[in-house]
Protein backbone atom coordinates (compact mmCIF):
# COMPACT_ATOMS: atom_id res chain seq x y z
CA UNK A 1 0.00 0.00 0.00
CA UNK A 2 1.23 4.05 -0.68
CA UNK A 3 2.07 4.86 3.50
CA UNK A 4 1.61 8.52 4.02
CA UNK A 5 4.63 8.04 6.67
CA UNK A 6 6.29 5.38 5.48
CA UNK A 7 8.11 3.48 9.03
CA UNK A 8 11.40 3.97 6.98
CA UNK A 9 12.70 6.15 4.03
CA UNK A 10 16.03 5.48 1.78
CA UNK A 11 18.46 8.99 2.13
CA UNK A 12 20.44 8.54 -0.77
CA UNK A 13 21.57 11.14 -3.41
CA UNK A 14 23.84 12.42 -6.56
CA UNK A 15 26.63 12.08 -3.67
CA UNK A 16 25.95 8.07 -3.70
CA UNK A 17 25.05 8.14 -7.25
CA UNK A 18 28.22 9.28 -8.05
CA UNK A 19 30.31 7.75 -6.39
CA UNK A 20 28.58 4.18 -7.30
CA UNK A 21 29.18 5.25 -10.77
CA UNK A 22 33.11 5.97 -10.58
CA UNK A 23 33.42 2.02 -9.32
CA UNK A 24 31.90 1.26 -12.12
CA UNK A 25 33.84 3.37 -14.61
CA UNK A 26 36.90 1.92 -12.80
CA UNK A 27 36.29 -1.81 -14.53
CA UNK A 28 36.73 -3.14 -10.68
CA UNK A 29 33.56 -3.83 -8.95
CA UNK A 30 34.55 -6.58 -6.48
CA UNK A 31 36.87 -5.89 -3.10
CA UNK A 32 39.55 -3.29 -3.90
CA UNK A 33 41.10 0.26 -2.90
CA UNK A 34 37.58 1.65 -1.88
CA UNK A 35 36.69 -1.54 0.57
CA UNK A 36 40.06 -0.12 2.38
CA UNK A 37 39.00 3.32 2.27
CA UNK A 38 35.74 2.61 3.83
CA UNK A 39 37.86 0.27 6.55
CA UNK A 40 40.07 2.93 7.42
CA UNK A 41 37.41 6.23 7.60
CA UNK A 42 34.67 4.15 9.85
CA UNK A 43 37.94 2.66 11.85
CA UNK A 44 39.50 6.14 12.12
CA UNK A 45 36.48 7.81 13.22
CA UNK A 46 35.82 5.10 16.39
CA UNK A 47 39.25 5.40 17.12
CA UNK A 48 39.53 1.79 16.49
CA UNK A 49 43.21 0.59 15.01
CA UNK A 50 41.34 -2.20 12.44
CA UNK A 51 38.19 -2.36 10.65
CA UNK A 52 37.66 -4.99 8.28
CA UNK A 53 34.58 -4.68 5.99
CA UNK A 54 32.51 -7.95 5.59
CA UNK A 55 28.64 -8.75 4.04
CA UNK A 56 26.64 -7.94 7.32
CA UNK A 57 26.89 -7.52 10.36
CA UNK A 58 25.65 -10.88 10.99
CA UNK A 59 28.82 -12.11 9.41
CA UNK A 60 30.55 -9.92 11.69
CA UNK A 61 29.49 -11.33 14.59
CA UNK A 62 30.29 -14.34 13.69
CA UNK A 63 33.65 -13.76 12.74
CA UNK A 64 34.07 -11.84 16.12
CA UNK A 65 33.28 -15.45 18.30
CA UNK A 66 35.00 -17.44 15.60
CA UNK A 67 37.98 -15.14 16.28
CA UNK A 68 37.84 -15.53 19.74
CA UNK A 69 37.87 -19.29 19.64
CA UNK A 70 34.76 -19.48 21.12
CA UNK A 71 32.89 -23.12 20.24
CA UNK A 72 30.98 -25.94 21.40
CA UNK A 73 30.72 -25.99 25.10
CA UNK A 74 31.03 -22.22 25.34
CA UNK A 75 28.14 -20.06 26.56
CA UNK A 76 27.77 -17.02 25.47
CA UNK A 77 25.20 -14.09 27.37
CA UNK A 78 23.31 -12.01 25.12
CA UNK A 79 20.05 -10.45 25.20
CA UNK A 80 16.53 -11.78 23.44
CA UNK A 81 15.28 -8.16 22.95
CA UNK A 82 17.06 -7.71 19.56
CA UNK A 83 17.33 -8.75 16.40
CA UNK A 84 17.92 -12.72 15.99
CA UNK A 85 21.39 -12.32 14.32
CA UNK A 86 22.81 -11.54 17.49
CA UNK A 87 21.84 -14.82 19.13
CA UNK A 88 22.26 -17.14 16.06
CA UNK A 89 26.08 -16.09 16.26
CA UNK A 90 26.75 -18.32 19.65
CA UNK A 91 24.79 -21.05 17.45
CA UNK A 92 27.55 -20.54 14.25
CA UNK A 93 30.46 -21.44 16.24
CA UNK A 94 28.80 -24.01 18.27
CA UNK A 95 28.34 -22.57 21.59
CA UNK A 96 25.32 -22.06 23.56
CA UNK A 97 23.11 -18.47 23.61
CA UNK A 98 22.49 -17.60 27.11
CA UNK A 99 19.68 -14.84 27.29
CA UNK A 100 19.98 -12.04 29.86
CA UNK A 101 17.18 -9.81 30.66
CA UNK A 102 17.13 -6.21 29.85
CA UNK A 103 17.60 -3.65 32.48
CA UNK A 104 14.25 -2.23 32.60
CA UNK A 105 11.31 -0.68 30.70
CA UNK A 106 13.22 2.36 30.55
CA UNK A 107 16.20 0.82 29.78
CA UNK A 108 16.10 -1.49 26.73
CA UNK A 109 19.77 -2.58 26.82
CA UNK A 110 20.30 -5.29 28.58
CA UNK A 111 21.12 -5.74 32.34
CA UNK A 112 24.30 -6.09 34.01
CA UNK A 113 22.82 -7.67 37.29
CA UNK A 114 21.24 -10.29 34.92
CA UNK A 115 24.11 -11.53 33.08
CA UNK A 116 26.03 -11.34 36.19
CA UNK A 117 23.32 -14.12 37.49
CA UNK A 118 24.03 -16.05 34.20
CA UNK A 119 27.66 -16.12 34.48
CA UNK A 120 28.90 -20.30 34.46
CA UNK A 121 32.39 -21.72 34.34
CA UNK A 122 31.69 -22.36 31.08
CA UNK A 123 30.86 -18.81 29.93
CA UNK A 124 33.33 -17.43 27.34
CA UNK A 125 31.60 -13.75 26.08
CA UNK A 126 29.51 -11.00 26.85
CA UNK A 127 27.93 -10.14 23.84
CA UNK A 128 25.86 -6.90 24.20
CA UNK A 129 23.36 -4.92 22.02
CA UNK A 130 23.16 -1.19 22.07
CA UNK A 131 19.56 -0.76 21.66
CA UNK A 132 18.12 1.69 18.89
CA UNK A 133 21.30 3.91 19.89
CA UNK A 134 21.54 4.30 23.08
CA UNK A 135 24.88 2.45 24.60
CA UNK A 136 24.57 -0.44 27.37
CA UNK A 137 26.59 0.23 30.69
CA UNK A 138 30.09 -0.37 29.17
CA UNK A 139 31.26 0.07 32.59
CA UNK A 140 29.57 -2.25 34.74
CA UNK A 141 29.74 -4.85 32.03
CA UNK A 142 33.44 -4.68 31.19
CA UNK A 143 34.01 -5.06 35.04
CA UNK A 144 32.21 -8.38 35.19
CA UNK A 145 33.78 -9.64 32.05
CA UNK A 146 37.34 -9.14 33.71
CA UNK A 147 35.93 -10.02 36.92
CA UNK A 148 34.92 -13.87 34.97
CA UNK A 149 37.45 -13.56 32.41
CA UNK A 150 35.11 -13.36 29.52
CA UNK A 151 35.33 -11.41 26.13
CA UNK A 152 33.32 -8.38 25.32
CA UNK A 153 31.16 -8.24 22.02
CA UNK A 154 29.44 -5.13 20.91
CA UNK A 155 26.78 -5.38 18.77
CA UNK A 156 26.73 -1.99 17.43
CA UNK A 157 24.46 -2.89 14.62
CA UNK A 158 22.33 0.62 15.56
CA UNK A 159 25.12 2.76 16.99
CA UNK A 160 27.71 4.50 13.97
CA UNK A 161 28.96 7.13 16.09
CA UNK A 162 28.02 7.07 18.93
CA UNK A 163 29.50 7.60 22.21
CA UNK A 164 29.41 6.46 25.77
CA UNK A 165 31.27 8.43 27.79
CA UNK A 166 34.04 10.10 25.70
CA UNK A 167 34.54 6.99 23.45
CA UNK A 168 32.39 5.61 20.30
CA UNK A 169 30.99 2.11 21.24
CA UNK A 170 32.18 -0.55 18.98
CA UNK A 171 35.79 -0.20 21.05
CA UNK A 172 34.86 -0.59 24.35
CA UNK A 173 35.01 -4.45 24.39
CA UNK A 174 37.38 -6.97 22.20
CA UNK A 175 35.40 -6.54 19.01
CA UNK A 176 32.85 -4.08 17.95
CA UNK A 177 29.69 -5.20 15.03
CA UNK A 178 28.13 -2.65 12.73
CA UNK A 179 25.27 -3.18 10.40
CA UNK A 180 25.21 -0.90 6.85
CA UNK A 181 21.75 -2.90 5.71
CA UNK A 182 19.10 -0.69 3.96
CA UNK A 183 17.43 1.18 6.91
CA UNK A 184 20.33 1.66 9.41
CA UNK A 185 22.09 5.25 10.04
CA UNK A 186 23.82 4.64 6.90
CA UNK A 187 23.82 1.75 4.16
CA UNK A 188 25.56 -0.19 1.93
CA UNK A 189 22.68 -1.74 0.95
CA UNK A 190 23.69 -4.70 2.62
CA UNK A 191 27.17 -4.83 4.79
CA UNK A 192 28.55 -4.48 8.03
CA UNK A 193 31.99 -3.52 9.70
CA UNK A 194 34.16 -5.09 12.60
CA UNK A 195 36.30 -3.26 14.33
CA UNK A 196 38.92 -4.28 16.97
CA UNK A 197 42.18 -3.10 18.75
CA UNK A 198 43.88 -6.49 18.90
CA UNK A 199 46.11 -7.42 15.56
CA UNK A 200 45.31 -10.91 15.81
CA UNK A 201 41.88 -10.85 15.51
CA UNK A 202 41.97 -8.51 12.87
CA UNK A 203 44.53 -10.66 10.81
CA UNK A 204 42.14 -13.82 11.74
CA UNK A 205 38.99 -12.33 10.50
CA UNK A 206 40.32 -10.62 7.29
CA UNK A 207 41.33 -14.31 6.58
CA UNK A 208 37.85 -16.16 7.30
CA UNK A 209 36.08 -13.54 5.14
CA UNK A 210 37.69 -14.31 2.06
CA UNK A 211 37.62 -18.44 2.25
CA UNK A 212 40.73 -18.17 5.06
CA UNK A 213 42.67 -17.12 1.63
CA UNK A 214 46.58 -15.79 2.42
CA UNK A 215 45.98 -13.16 -0.39
CA UNK A 216 43.49 -11.86 -2.37
CA UNK A 217 41.94 -11.08 -6.47
CA UNK A 218 42.91 -7.90 -5.83
CA UNK A 219 46.47 -8.39 -4.48
CA UNK A 220 46.86 -10.44 -7.48
CA UNK A 221 45.28 -8.27 -9.96
CA UNK A 222 47.91 -5.53 -8.37
CA UNK A 223 50.84 -7.76 -8.76
CA UNK A 224 51.25 -8.20 -5.03
CA UNK A 225 51.27 -12.12 -5.47
CA UNK A 226 50.44 -14.33 -7.89
CA UNK A 227 49.02 -17.43 -5.91
CA UNK A 228 47.20 -17.89 -2.59
CA UNK A 229 47.25 -20.71 0.51
CA UNK A 230 44.36 -21.52 2.33
CA UNK A 231 45.10 -21.56 5.81
CA UNK A 232 42.44 -21.62 7.95
CA UNK A 233 38.60 -23.02 7.26
CA UNK A 234 37.48 -19.53 5.74
CA UNK A 235 33.66 -17.50 4.55
CA UNK A 236 32.59 -15.74 1.58
CA UNK A 237 31.57 -12.20 3.82
CA UNK A 238 33.62 -10.05 1.43
CA UNK A 239 32.22 -6.71 1.22
CA UNK A 240 32.84 -5.46 -2.70
CA UNK A 241 33.87 -1.87 -3.65
CA UNK A 242 30.36 -0.71 -5.15
CA UNK A 243 28.79 -1.40 -1.92
CA UNK A 244 31.82 0.08 -0.05
CA UNK A 245 31.33 3.43 -2.33
CA UNK A 246 27.80 3.93 -1.55
CA UNK A 247 29.31 3.49 2.45
CA UNK A 248 31.94 6.47 1.74
CA UNK A 249 29.53 8.83 0.36
CA UNK A 250 27.10 7.91 3.07
CA UNK A 251 29.59 8.20 5.87
CA UNK A 252 30.32 11.59 4.65
CA UNK A 253 26.88 12.39 5.82
CA UNK A 254 26.46 10.59 8.60
CA UNK A 255 27.12 13.15 11.12
CA UNK A 256 24.55 15.54 9.47
CA UNK A 257 22.09 12.70 9.34
CA UNK A 258 22.24 11.21 12.85
CA UNK A 259 21.82 15.04 13.76
CA UNK A 260 18.27 15.01 12.07
CA UNK A 261 17.63 11.98 13.74
CA UNK A 262 18.59 13.39 17.25
CA UNK A 263 16.62 16.61 16.61
CA UNK A 264 13.61 13.97 15.54
CA UNK A 265 14.04 12.31 18.44
CA UNK A 266 13.33 14.95 20.60
CA UNK A 267 10.38 16.36 18.97
CA UNK A 268 8.66 13.28 19.36
CA UNK A 269 9.36 12.77 22.47
CA UNK A 270 8.24 16.46 23.00
CA UNK A 271 4.56 15.77 21.19
CA UNK A 272 4.07 12.31 23.28
CA UNK A 273 5.04 13.95 26.45
CA UNK A 274 1.03 14.38 26.71
CA UNK A 275 -0.41 11.16 25.56
CA UNK A 276 -1.79 9.38 28.40
CA UNK A 277 -1.00 5.48 27.69
CA UNK A 278 2.45 5.78 26.08
CA UNK A 279 5.93 5.98 27.30
CA UNK A 280 9.11 6.51 25.42
CA UNK A 281 12.00 4.47 26.75
CA UNK A 282 15.22 5.70 27.51
CA UNK A 283 14.13 9.00 28.79
CA UNK A 284 16.98 8.71 31.89
CA UNK A 285 19.01 8.48 29.32
CA UNK A 286 18.25 11.89 27.93
CA UNK A 287 18.51 13.54 31.47
CA UNK A 288 22.50 12.01 31.19
CA UNK A 289 23.45 12.94 28.03
CA UNK A 290 26.56 14.61 29.57
CA UNK A 291 27.32 10.58 29.78
CA UNK A 292 26.78 9.81 26.11
CA UNK A 293 26.21 11.20 22.60
CA UNK A 294 23.53 8.71 21.02
CA UNK A 295 22.34 9.02 17.61
CA UNK A 296 18.69 7.03 17.74
CA UNK A 297 18.06 4.59 15.07
CA UNK A 298 14.69 3.77 15.47
CA UNK A 299 11.63 5.40 17.88
CA UNK A 300 9.79 2.63 19.93
CA UNK A 301 6.98 3.57 22.53
CA UNK A 302 6.15 1.17 25.05
CA UNK A 303 1.92 0.88 25.22
CA UNK A 304 0.04 0.65 28.71
CA UNK A 305 -0.74 -2.52 29.14
CA UNK A 306 -4.51 -1.75 28.72
CA UNK A 307 -3.76 -1.08 24.99
CA UNK A 308 -3.50 -4.23 22.80
CA UNK A 309 -0.22 -3.36 20.05
CA UNK A 310 -1.56 -5.31 17.72
CA UNK A 311 -4.54 -3.81 17.13
CA UNK A 312 -3.26 -0.17 17.50
CA UNK A 313 -0.52 -0.98 14.89
CA UNK A 314 -3.64 -1.72 12.35
CA UNK A 315 -5.60 0.87 12.96
CA UNK A 316 -2.12 3.29 12.74
CA UNK A 317 -2.05 1.11 9.08
CA UNK A 318 -5.39 1.93 8.20
CA UNK A 319 -4.60 5.58 8.58
CA UNK A 320 -1.36 4.92 6.91
CA UNK A 321 0.95 5.08 9.22
CA UNK A 322 3.46 2.48 8.97
CA UNK A 323 4.80 0.64 12.12
CA UNK A 324 7.20 -2.43 13.35
CA UNK A 325 8.23 -4.16 16.38
CA UNK A 326 11.92 -3.77 17.77
CA UNK A 327 12.14 -6.73 18.53
CA UNK A 328 10.13 -10.21 19.05
CA UNK A 329 11.91 -12.04 22.06
CA UNK A 330 14.69 -14.03 20.40
CA UNK A 331 14.02 -16.73 23.52
CA UNK A 332 10.86 -17.26 22.12
CA UNK A 333 10.99 -18.40 18.77
CA UNK A 334 10.48 -21.97 18.49
CA UNK A 335 13.93 -22.68 17.67
CA UNK A 336 15.51 -21.60 21.03
CA UNK A 337 12.93 -23.14 23.00
CA UNK A 338 12.72 -26.26 21.09
CA UNK A 339 16.71 -26.50 21.35
CA UNK A 340 16.92 -25.02 24.53
CA UNK A 341 13.91 -25.41 26.40
CA UNK A 342 13.59 -21.29 26.84
CA UNK A 343 9.60 -21.62 28.13
CA UNK A 344 7.06 -17.49 28.76
CA UNK A 345 8.27 -16.11 32.28
CA UNK A 346 11.96 -16.36 32.01
CA UNK A 347 12.76 -12.86 30.94
CA UNK A 348 10.00 -11.15 32.63
CA UNK A 349 11.07 -7.77 31.82
CA UNK A 350 11.90 -8.70 28.09
CA UNK A 351 8.46 -10.46 27.40
CA UNK A 352 6.53 -7.77 29.16
CA UNK A 353 8.01 -4.33 26.96
CA UNK A 354 8.43 -6.41 23.71
CA UNK A 355 4.87 -7.86 24.36
CA UNK A 356 3.64 -3.82 24.42
CA UNK A 357 6.07 -2.00 22.36
CA UNK A 358 5.78 -0.24 18.59
CA UNK A 359 8.13 1.14 16.46
CA UNK A 360 7.27 4.62 15.00
CA UNK A 361 8.07 5.95 11.27
CA UNK A 362 11.94 7.28 12.02
CA UNK A 363 14.31 8.45 9.26
CA UNK A 364 16.34 11.92 8.69
CA UNK A 365 13.83 12.97 5.86
CA UNK A 366 10.99 12.90 8.32
CA UNK A 367 9.14 16.52 8.87
CA UNK A 368 7.68 18.01 11.93
CA UNK A 369 4.52 17.62 10.07
CA UNK A 370 5.01 14.20 9.79
CA UNK A 371 5.75 13.60 13.29
CA UNK A 372 2.60 15.76 14.13
CA UNK A 373 -0.01 13.14 11.62
CA UNK A 374 1.97 10.19 13.53
CA UNK A 375 1.16 11.20 17.07
CA UNK A 376 -2.10 12.46 16.26
CA UNK A 377 -2.80 9.15 14.30
CA UNK A 378 -1.48 7.26 17.25
CA UNK A 379 -3.61 9.22 19.94
CA UNK A 380 -6.86 8.24 17.62
CA UNK A 381 -6.05 4.65 17.55
CA UNK A 382 -5.63 4.46 21.50
CA UNK A 383 -8.76 6.47 22.27
CA UNK A 384 -11.24 6.15 19.70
Amino acid sequence: MAWKVPLFDLDVGDQEIAAVRQVLESKWISMGEVTQELERRFAQAHGARFGVAVSSCTAALHLALKALDIGPGDEVICPSLTFVATANAALYVGATPVFADIASPDDLTISTTDIRSKITERTRAILVMHYGGFPCDMDAINDVAQQYNCAVVEDAAHAPLTEYKGRKVGVLGEVGCFSFFSNKNMTTAEGGMLLTNNPAIAERVRLLRSHGMTTLSYDRFKGHASSYDVVDLGYNYRMDDLRASLGVAQFDRLPTMNAKRRVLWELYRERLAGVEGVTVPFGAAVEQSGKWLTHPYIFPVVLTYSQDPESVRQRLANSGIQTSVHYPPVHLFQLYQSRFGYRPGDLPITESVASHIISLPFYPSLTGEDVDLVVQTLQRALYD
